[in-house]
């Protein structure tokens, strides 16, 4: 099948509605596009109300009308189950059932076991990355931890991806309130790691706090909170093009609202092809 037909076929219903031609028109340009990858998705049940894509079956075949075909897949078990093990074992084993999800498993550097948690995931479970989420397990990106963490995945060879929130502080209840990371120690501690590759998750991105943040080797960012229509093209502006990666935080939010930010940025072929997959191949092979 030529490639501009098969791009049709998998940029079939709600992706057509966004993108119409000009996404296929770009793939054309670029014979390594493969459909749009989304690296920050989670499965399974948010403890505080049902979302409308919670069961996996539903998110999958959504993100599928919208062009993805490869997601990475983290668990909101992870941030709030303190059984991390068997959450982790579960997201793989769910993963496994959909050839397009990717598992993407919990570690939390306080816990005694940490280090066995880990060796379950890159080895055992085979898991090219891990999420991690500070404001929720109660530690800061100083903590002496998170850099022995950091070096593991240096070592191993995996992704970190660092979620800055799991939700708006304004949105949250008053009982259970998680601000967003500090990520003020971050520079010294990836400073400390210089072969560490981190992604940041759900960043809201000032200009001022990227200006640091985009000297950082090994920083990357996504695209789920850059918000209004220049949202992500700032984000670009700001860091560096091969340094952003789209994620939707799918089903948290829409995936279709993703998707259309990143539409309205107008991107030229490069860097739209780049941000929609390209980046994130790349970064998957370090």
């Amino acid at each position: 099948m030529k490639r501009r037909q098969l791009l049709k076929t998998t940029l079939a219903g709600s992706a057509a509605a966004i993108w119409g031609e000009s996404l296929v028109a770009s793939a054309e340009a670029n014979t390594i596009f493969d459909g749009i990858l989304d690296s920050n998705i989670s499965l399974f049940r948010w403890p505080f109300r049902r979302l409308p894509l919670d069961e996996t079956e539903n998110l999958v075949e959504k993100l599928r009308s919208l062009g993805v075909t490869e997601a990475w897949a983290g668990s909101f078990e992870g941030a709030f189950h303190r059984d991390l093990a068997s959450a982790n074992v579960r997201l793989a084993g769910e993963c496994g059932s959909y050839s397009e999800l990717v598992p993407i498993g919990t570690v939390d550097p306080l816990e005694p076991g940490w280090k066995r948690d880990f060796d379950a995931c890159v080895s055992n479970l085979k898991m090219p990355g891990i999420r991690l989420f500070p404001n929720r397990h109660g530690y800061s990106l100083d903590h002496p931890m998170f850099v022995r963490l950091l070096s593991l995945a240096a070592e191993a060879g995996v992704l970190v991806q660092l979620v800055v929130t799991l939700e708006d502080v304004r949105t949250q209840s008053e009982e259970i309130v998680s601000p967003d990371v500090d990520l003020e120690s971050l520079p010294e501690a990836m400073g400390n790691v210089p072969d560490a590759k981190v992604q940041l998750l759900n960043l809201r991105p000032r200009i001022s706090q990227l200006t640091n943040l985009a000297e950082v080797p090994g920083l990357f960012f996504d695209t789920a909170r850059a918000d209004g229509t220049d949202g992500v093209a700032s984000l670009l502006e700001n860091t560096a093009p091969e340094r952003v990666i789209f994620g939707s935080n799918a089903p948290f939010l829409i995936p279709e609202a993703a998707q259309i930010r990143v539409h309205e940025a107008a991107l030229d072929p490069d860097p739209l092809l780049s941000v929609l997959r390209g980046n994130a191949s790349k970064l998957m092979k370090f």
